[in-house]
């Protein structure tokens, strides 16, 4: 929501100005990206998520009918170990300075021993998403995104490193948030006022 769009300091203003933008120009999100954008919310009912979602086409891709080269599923593969590989070296790291650090653990309370640890493992879940997710297409729902955007011969409007890394492999167009967030302003000239 606050991806470099500049349309307002709240999560209500940007889907305020998302809807003015929606009355503007096509919005399609696959439905596995409306759930996840969802699932932020405690009250789904809210009456600006209702008007954005009003405002966006909700389609999921034909990927009965979707064909790629294989060299990009080659890609994937390769991917996909390098980053387990890595993800295994990481914790083994991780692990490695948790023993160090609990020389004479046996001294601590439980829950001296728990804060301790916590650090560890908050350290390798940083670590381990860092080395296997950052930059990789790792969900349904961004795949959903790049086939769905080849599909209708869409512009994919992102941040995130992996989902633009894959976009690019299959051919996929795509726009900053801040460029979209410039565009949307020149052809709706309230959201100068709202944002």
């Amino acid at each position: 929501m606050q991806a470099g769009l500049q349309f307002g300091s709240t999560t209500e203003k940007v889907m305020e100005n998302m809807t003015l933008c929606g009355k503007e120009v096509k919005l399609f999100m696959p439905p596995k990206i409306i759930e996840e954008f969802l699932s932020f919310f405690e009250n789904k009912e809210q009456d600006v998520i209702k008007k954005l979602l009003a405002e966006i086409t909700i389609k999921s891709p034909n990927i009965d009918s979707f064909q790629f080269p294989a060299s990009i599923f080659y890609t994937l593969v390769d991917d996909i170990r390098n980053r387990s590989y890595r993800g295994l070296r990481t914790g083994e790291e991780e692990i490695e300075q948790a023993a160090q650090s609990f020389t004479g653990a046996q001294n601590l309370t439980k829950m001296e021993f728990q804060k301790k640890i916590g650090v560890q493992i908050k350290g390798f879940r940083d670590r381990y998403r860092q080395a296997t997710r950052v930059g990789f297409l790792d969900s349904v729902a961004d795949l959903d995104v790049i086939v769905l955007a080849k599909e209708i011969d869409g512009i994919v409007v992102s941040t995130d490193e992996g989902l633009l890394k894959w976009s690019r492999l299959f051919g996929v167009k795509e726009m900053s948030p801040s460029v979209f967030g410039e565009k949307m302003r020149a052809l709706v000239p309230h959201l100068h006022h709202q944002a």
